[in-house]
């Protein structure tokens, strides 16, 4: 079955197919996606991503059942069941560690190790410490004494996907939104406008606490608008979510970039200034 917002909003409205209105999106609850479930605004067309780039690994992150609850570290339901558009089917942990930014680096490790690109993975701790997993799964370890973190051997090899998950719990534990965004600000130029914007920008502001969300899929119009589709973690520690755009619901979880003075998401408010991009 396939909802259609505009449908709704024009029987809901007595808006007739000739008079104009702001952008609609469609949903297809069957779709198993982020690409299926989530149609491009009208008269909107998604933008080309390479095959097998992070942006391609995104668009077609899989999905839970339409109308799946988004759960806390716990297996308790988040408190707000209204924010999210559909639920990343992500595994969060049993700790409060996967948090906002913890889930853009997991989503990220998770792309440059199924794509063959594991010495990449690297996040820097909020001291400046440089994590990375090469020499993790070598068998090296982080010591932490204190605000000291230092690099020790006795592990054995193991670069399995189980290892890569407890670094990044140690990742997770030190690190947060504010390394993050020193990482990104450090790889790239802040973006220039819309037509710069790339699936994988973050959008963040960094601090205690801060917030961060990752752009997992953009269309374009021919007036050279660009719509996103958002996901986050949020506090405590949570599955990834799609955002729903709760200002613009005709959008369903589709953002418009600069349609509004700033980006209104439903649980953080963001400057456009505070889109940033990775390395590569």
């Amino acid at each position: 079955m396939r909802i259609t917002l505009s449908l709704l909003l024009a029987l809901g409205c007595g808006l007739g197919p000739s008079q104009a209105g702001p952008p609609t999106a469609a949903i297809t609850p069957e779709g198993k996606t982020i690409a299926t479930r989530f149609e491009a605004p009208a008269g909107y067309t998604r933008i080309p991503v390479k095959e097998g780039s992070f942006g391609d690994y995104l668009r077609h992150l899989p999905l839970r059942p339409a109308g799946s609850e988004v759960h806390l570290h716990n297996g308790q339901p988040k408190g707000r069941q209204d924010v999210h558009a559909a639920v990343v089917d992500l595994s969060v942990g049993t700790r409060d560690l996967q948090q906002c930014a913890d889930a853009l680096m997991r989503l990220r490790a998770e792309h440059l190790y199924r794509c063959g690109r594991q010495d990449a993975i690297a996040f820097s701790f909020t001291n400046g410490f440089r994590a990375e997993w090469k020499r993790w799964r070598r068998g090296e370890r982080i010591r932490v004494e204190g605000n000291r973190c230092s690099w020790t051997t006795g592990a054995a090899a193991d670069s399995s996907h189980d290892q890569l998950l407890r670094f990044l719990e140690k990742v997770f534990t030190y690190a947060g939104s504010l390394s993050l965004e020193r990482d990104l600000r450090r790889s790239a130029p802040p973006p220039s406008g819309p037509h710069d914007l790339q699936i994988g920008d973050v959008f963040i502001q960094g601090g205690s606490p801060g917030h961060a969300m990752i752009v997992v899929d953009a269309a374009r119009s021919a007036d050279g608008r660009t719509a996103l589709l958002l996901v986050q973690s949020y506090m405590p520690a949570q599955e990834v979510h799609v955002a729903r755009n709760l200002r613009h619901p005709e959008l369903g979880a589709w953002f418009i970039l600069e349609g509004d003075d700033r980006l209104y998401t439903p649980e953080w408010t963001f400057d456009w200034s505070d889109r940033l991009h990775w390395a590569d």
